[in-house]
């Protein structure tokens, strides 16, 4: 028995990956779309990666609880791996996610919704899927709260974003870092208010639209 424990352990603890970026934003992250969780609510997070975002969240609002999602088999094994040994009640099992496929998502409702670095690392079709499965979910009132880089109008974009858009459309031509008021003019369409807009370390901004 004993040597099933630490086996399980071990395995546990190589299925745990780790995103230095996750460690370095987490915090700051939280401290913008905190005061828009709703308590007592449930909160969808798309593209959830690792599991640290999650994990974080989670273990300093115990009042929400948090639904992570990924495309992504390992992923999804990395979260429920942090998430089996935080052991928070308010952190829920890893579910499969398509962004693509809106009328396809495990959920019907949820309160609010979260994703982290997901729009500029995935297909344009990705975006327009968010959108639309956020409006179908989320109730009048809901948020739906994004992080990453962003172009805006009318504001120069910084080298290191310029750079970061270049290498990514050389790994794959349908990446690359999105242009906010096209976001914004998605997100109108589906029936959300104007971006709240947040400054974040490191050229990133929090966007948080209303339902």
């Amino acid at each position: 028995m004993e040597l099933f424990i630490m086996d399980f352990s071990v395995e546990k603890r190589l299925a745990q990956q780790s995103a230095p970026a996750a460690l370095r934003n987490r915090a700051a992250i939280l401290a913008v779309l905190s005061p828009h969780l709703p308590a007592g609510g449930l909160v969808l997070e798309l593209a959830s990666g690792t599991g640290e975002h999650a994990l974080f969240f989670a273990g300093a609002r115990p009042d929400v609880t948090f639904q992570p999602t990924d495309f992504d088999v390992s992923a999804r094994a990395s979260i429920d791996a942090y998430a089996e040994e935080a052991g928070l009640s308010n952190l829920r099992r890893a579910l499969f996610l398509d962004a693509t496929q809106p009328d396809t998502w495990p959920l019907e409702r949820a309160d609010a919704l979260v994703c982290v670095n997901m729009i500029h690392i995935s297909p344009w079709e990705a975006t327009v899927g968010l959108i639309a499965g956020a409006a179908r979910i989320l109730p009048t009132g809901g948020k739906l709260m994004l992080y990453g880089p962003y172009i805006r109008a009318g504001i120069e974009t910084a080298p290191s974003n310029r750079a970061f858009d270049e290498s990514l459309r050389s790994r794959n031509p349908a990446w690359g870092i999105r242009r906010l008021d096209a976001v914004a003019a998605l997100a109108a369409e589906a029936g959300f208010s104007a971006p709240e807009v947040t400054e974040m370390p490191a050229n990133n901004l929090t966007v948080i639209f209303t339902r």
